[in-house]
């Protein structure tokens, strides 16, 4: 009897979204709004952030469902600053503690983006120019750019929910 296998890595890897990557210095919450006010969008925070090793780093997240064009905006935070307790050994009687300010990534490759827009669109079909140039029309944004997500090592990062 003939064994059949089936090879589906080509399919599963096939990126299907448009990836911006924005740098600015300014909170969230501004940001979303912002990107709502100038694309005529409608971002909302999550209930809950992205929460990744173990609650070691979360990222700010906002979506909007656009049903009407079967789009989904997702805008998410690159960076995550924790402080944490170390231990010193100053070989003495009694312990002491410093505060560490620990920086994690989302996207590790690209440290220097403070947000990255997702836009996941069933049909493969964005205005990405369009859309760029009214990010770049943004006053309080830097600079913003596509970025070549099967070019990443760590794209499972993008995948939310």
């Amino acid at each position: 009897m003939a064994v059949h296998k089936l090879i589906l890595e080509d399919v599963f890897n096939e990126v299907s979204y448009t990836l911006i990557g924005i740098h600015c210095t300014i909170e969230d919450y501004r940001v979303a709004y912002l990107l709502n006010k100038y694309l005529g969008i409608n971002l909302v925070r999550s209930k809950e952030d992205l929460d990744f090793k173990n609650s070691k780093s979360n990222y700010a997240f906002f979506e909007w469902e656009d049903k009407k064009h079967l789009t989904t905006w997702s805008l998410v935070s690159n960076i995550c600053k924790r402080e944490e307790a170390r231990d010193i050994d100053l070989k003495s009687l009694f312990k002491t503690q410093e505060q560490i300010t620990k920086t994690f990534n989302l996207i590790p490759e690209y440290r220097q983006v403070n947000y990255f827009l997702k836009i996941d669109n069933e049909y493969n079909y964005t205005k990405e120019k369009s859309i760029l140039n009214r990010i770049l029309n943004i006053p309080q944004i830097v600079t913003a750019y596509t970025v070549d997500a099967s070019q990443l090592k760590s794209k499972d990062n993008l995948i939310f929910y």
